[in-house]
């Protein structure tokens, strides 16, 4: 990056598009050092951040039955009464983006129209996908359609699974298909567009109009110099606070997974005292990760993650029911867009339990993500037109996505049929709702299902890891007024941080505080999303095509 926050790299935006300002990165940072510690934070956003971050984990600890009570409240209120809010501006979002993309502002290239892509449609497709994919996928694609198909019932569709645990063979072909769609609605196109929302915001901003890699970036058509003051540090305290939430609600749901994984195979005690051990030594190997560099950490754990994830869906495609997994596959597609308007709508339904315990918090989460995963979508999509861009980022990490998700609901639900009186999947999602066993009562029914779990509980500690860090990396960024060079001891104590509070919330309440977190710092970022709407559609309206 330049000074002034331009690239440096590749395509240069035409200089009668870029937007003039005085401001030079890191020109409000504080530089210094505490001894071999060295930091240059931006002032006064890691400040507020921090200290806001440090107090929240202790008064936390301190009062973990009040906190409860206040997560509680935080999610009722969110899911229960703001519904429909959390579904109108998903679709506000998503309906933007296809608007844009159709439009002739599609043909507007990031970077400038002599821009050119820094990567190749692999290497692109790639890591479009390793940016919105983590522990989710592990702990909710047996969870979620199994869930959706007997107890949420979206659309009101009726249960399988009769009031005394009978089997009502009539209901089982709309139920399966629905609860599969109903899963696809929650990982695909809706929240897909929120990530594509942010990424475009930054990247316009950055590549086509010069200024600072910044979120605060996006509001210049609106507020002018004044971005860069008191209202510029707000939008970026609230990204710092998105991120960690949204962060740590993945970090915590690992946690459970790994811990649920460890007593299927090890007879580990499923306890709050064994996920907080994982949760510190899990944080010390990102801290490891941390100081070792994006080359020599968070790139090669990722690489193997993602080896080890590819061959894990294709043992479980081969040795479960295949057929079954193909139609779960098919069937959930075709109902999903079948019933895309009907799944979307905020009014008029009766499905109250698909409705707010699961789509409003689904996109709270997915908005309290967006800063993160719009980052680095924006750092790798330099050189494609808008309309390219929104296309590919909506449909191709969303079909990828879907083939897991259909498959894993599908194997588990033929399972469930097979053989409903020792089904360990519906004992854990439907009779017990052991969420964090679901996926291991899956594997028990495949063959060398101590090794499958075994892997299975690998992965998800490297995603924990490097979810982490690459979260460290965007807070850091952040806090530092935009720049991506600052002292690794910034990243450092944001990785712990994030393992902190993780700790926090699982003691003040459990998956409860997990969801209190991600819908109360996405309830105030997603205004900053729908004013971001207007500031994208402005930017590229004075762009050549």
């Amino acid at each position: 990056m330049t000074e002034n926050g331009s690239s440096s790299e590749g395509g240069h935006a035409p200089q009668d598009s870029l937007i003039d300002t005085d401001y030079v990165v890191g020109q409000d940072n504080i530089e210094g050092s505490l001894g071999p510690i060295g930091f240059d934070i931006h002032n006064p956003v890691f400040g507020i951040s921090a200290g806001t971050t440090i107090v929240f984990i202790i008064l936390t600890l301190l009062f973990p039955d009040r906190a409860g009570q206040v997560f509680q409240a935080v999610v009722d209120f969110s899911t229960g009464t703001l519904d429909w809010y959390f579904i109108i501006v998903v679709n506000l979002y998503l309906l933007f983006c296809v608007v844009l993309a159709i439009s002739p502002y599609g043909s507007v290239r990031l970077g400038g129209k002599d821009a050119r892509p820094d990567y190749s449609y692999l290497a692109w497709f790639s890591m479009l996908f390793a940016a919105g994919i983590g522990i989710g996928l592990l702990f909710f694609g047996v969870l979620e359609p199994v869930y959706h198909m007997a107890v949420s019932s979206p659309l009101g569709v009726p249960s399988p699974i009769g009031p005394e645990g009978e089997i009502i063979e009539a209901n089982i072909a709309d139920a399966r298909a629905l609860g599969i769609a109903g899963t696809y609605l929650h990982w695909g196109l809706h929240g897909w567009g929120v990530y594509a929302l942010m990424a475009l915001a930054l990247s316009i901003f950055s590549y086509n109009k010069g200024l600072p890699f910044s979120i605060r970036s996006s509001f210049y058509p609106l507020l002018g110099e004044r971005v860069w003051g008191w209202t510029g540090h707000l939008i970026d305290v609230l990204a710092v606070f998105s991120t960690l939430f949204g962060l740590v609600t993945s970090l915590g749901l690992g946690a459970q997974q790994a811990n649920a994984g460890f007593n299927f195979v090890f007879g580990m005690e499923i306890s709050l005292t064994a996920q907080i051990t994982i949760i510190v030594v899990v944080t010390a190997v990102a801290l490891v990760s941390v100081w070792r560099g994006l080359d020599g950490g968070v790139k090669v754990l990722s690489e193997i993650n993602m080896v080890m994830a590819f061959f894990f869906f294709l043992f479980v495609f081969f040795a479960g029911p295949t057929l079954a997994a193909l139609s779960g596959f098919w069937d959930g597609l075709v109902t999903y867009v079948g019933e895309f308007v009907p799944l979307s709508m905020p009014f008029g339904r009766t499905d109250d339990a698909y409705r707010e315990d699961w789509s409003a918090f689904y996109w709270a989460w997915w908005i309290s993500w967006s800063p993160f995963v719009g980052m680095f979508i924006a750092r790798v999509s330099r050189g494609r037109t808008v309309r390219e861009f929104v296309v590919s980022v909506l449909l191709v990490p969303s079909l990828i996505i879907f083939l897991w998700m259909g498959v894993f609901g599908g194997i588990a639900i033929d399972q469930l049929f097979a053989d409903p009186e020792n089904s360990l999947v519906k004992a854990n999602v439907i009779d017990s709702y052991s969420p964090e066993l679901s996926l291991f009562g899956m594997l028990n029914e495949l063959p060398f299902p101590g090794i499958v779990s075994t892997i299975a509980i690998i992965l998800t500690l490297i995603f924990f890891v490097t979810s982490s860090d690459s979260g460290s990396l965007v807070v850091d960024t952040i806090t530092s007024g935009g720049k991506t060079d600052a002292p690794v001891s910034q990243r450092m104590f944001w990785a712990t941080a994030e393992g902190m509070i993780a700790i926090a919330l699982l003691v003040g309440g459990g998956l409860t505080a997990l969801q209190a977190g991600v819908t109360a710092t996405g309830l105030p970022f997603s205004l900053v999303l729908l004013v971001m709407c207007y500031s994208v559609w402005k930017a590229v309206a004075s762009e050549p095509r």
